[in-house]
């Protein structure tokens, strides 16, 4: 059943104010909605630009019960929103993704469970509770990659592991818990990959599909550096990775933007590494090489609106900027030391490069702190020159 569209001037709630939720305000905005902002910060790169922001944690009753009664509709900018708050909003407005959705997401267990499940490629993995689960995974995870099944991402809560020795040890290094035990976690073998790419795919409130072109990406210390469209790697390669991810979103009986991390093996297999119920750093490029962005599209989704089409208009390279790009001789803010802003001309001499960056207020190490889209059939050799200028990872 098709969703009624809500009028522009409607009120939208995004539950989260990093810059996923910065730039759904902006594309809600420029469809003349307006935005009201819940996050616990006092200050963050969305509310800068929210119509509202409302300062509260995720699951305070009152800042809930206030979107409920001010907003028509609400969406989520990262996956670790409570899904009950979710839920609750849900029972008195428009929600997308929904709660079971971004639930699934949020735990690597679930999440794999559930892919398996329904006969979706993913590697081999244990769980793991304790260090006996340990002793008793199989050899053939090993080498392997412990990851914590709840809070992960850009490489954080993740430990390569030789050997189950080495395991061990980290489990009792890297994942002690509050009450003396061990966090829960997810033993994966460790994969010799060809490349990793990603897959943009959206679902409208009356199930219609679209999905935006396979993307290649290439990581630095867990964390993207860089996404590149076309993706170039082989075209049966490109068709499995987009039937795997609208099988996802099918199954999920999902509504929204959803972000499916896909790893490319030598002998031209797939496995599903990740999904993210939400816009994703590897669509960024959507922002200027695509009919419609990833955030519109979360936009009109919401708002119960047709989708706009996903057609690649140029050649795109997305680069990370991280905190790295900002000089210092030392990240110390006790020493009251101000990291040097970037020589943004050496981005903005490239007459094909387009900057954005989130308005965070303090530059670390690792941290995102915007991003360039270089477009043309030249973006390649652009985004290594902007790179070697600006010293950020490539």
């Amino acid at each position: 059943m098709k969703a009624a569209g809500l009028a522009p001037g409607s009120w939208l709630a995004v539950l989260g104010g990093g810059q996923l939720g910065r730039m759904f305000c902006m594309a809600a905005q420029t469809l003349g909605f307006r935005v009201c902002v819940l996050d616990p910060a006092p200050e963050c790169p969305a509310a800068d630009v929210a119509d509202r922001h409302l300062q509260a944690n995720y699951d305070d009753p009152v800042a809930l019960a206030e979107i409920a009664r001010t907003c028509s509709a609400a969406t989520t900018e990262f996956e670790n929103v409570p899904a009950e708050a979710l839920r609750f909003l849900a029972r008195q407005i428009r929600v997308a993704p929904s709660a079971d959705s971004v639930a699934i997401a949020q735990n690597r267990i679930a999440e794999k469970s559930f892919l398996r499940g329904a006969g979706l490629p993913v590697g081999d993995y244990a769980v793991i509770a304790n260090a006996q689960d340990l002793l008793d995974a199989p050899a053939s995870l090993f080498p392997g990659i412990l990851k914590a099944a709840r809070f992960g991402y850009d490489g954080k809560g993740q430990v390569a592991v030789a050997h189950r020795g080495a395991a061990i040890a980290a489990l009792a290094e890297h994942f002690s818990s509050d009450t003396g035990g061990v966090i829960e976690c997810v033993l994966e073998r460790r994969i010799d990959l060809a490349s990793e790419v990603s897959v943009m795919v959206a679902r409208g409130m009356d199930g219609v599909l679209g999905h935006w072109p396979v993307t290649r990406n290439v990581h630095c210390n867990g964390v993207l550096a860089t996404s590149t469209v076309p993706s170039l790697v082989d075209p049966d390669i490109e068709a499995a990775a987009i039937d795997a991810a609208l099988r996802v979103a099918r199954t999920l009986d999902y509504t929204g933007v959803l972000g499916v991390e896909i790893f490319v093996l030598k002998n031209n297999s797939i496995l599903i590494n990740e999904i993210a119920p939400r816009p994703h750093n590897s669509g960024h490029w959507t922002l200027d090489a695509s009919v419609t962005s990833q955030f519109e599209q979360q936009v009109r989704v919401l708002a119960g609106l047709p989708l706009g089409a996903t057609d690649l208009l140029v050649p795109v390279v997305m680069l990370n900027l991280l905190g790295d790009c900002w000089k210092a001789t030392e990240f110390d803010r006790s020493a009251q030391v101000d990291p040097a802003e970037p020589d943004w001309s050496a981005v903005l001499g490239e007459p094909m490069a387009k900057l954005h960056l989130y308005g965070k207020r303090e530059a670390r190490p690792g941290r995102k702190m915007g991003h360039v889209n270089v477009l043309g059939q030249a973006a390649t050799e652009t985004v290594v020159r902007i790179a070697q200028r600006l010293g950020a990872s490539y």
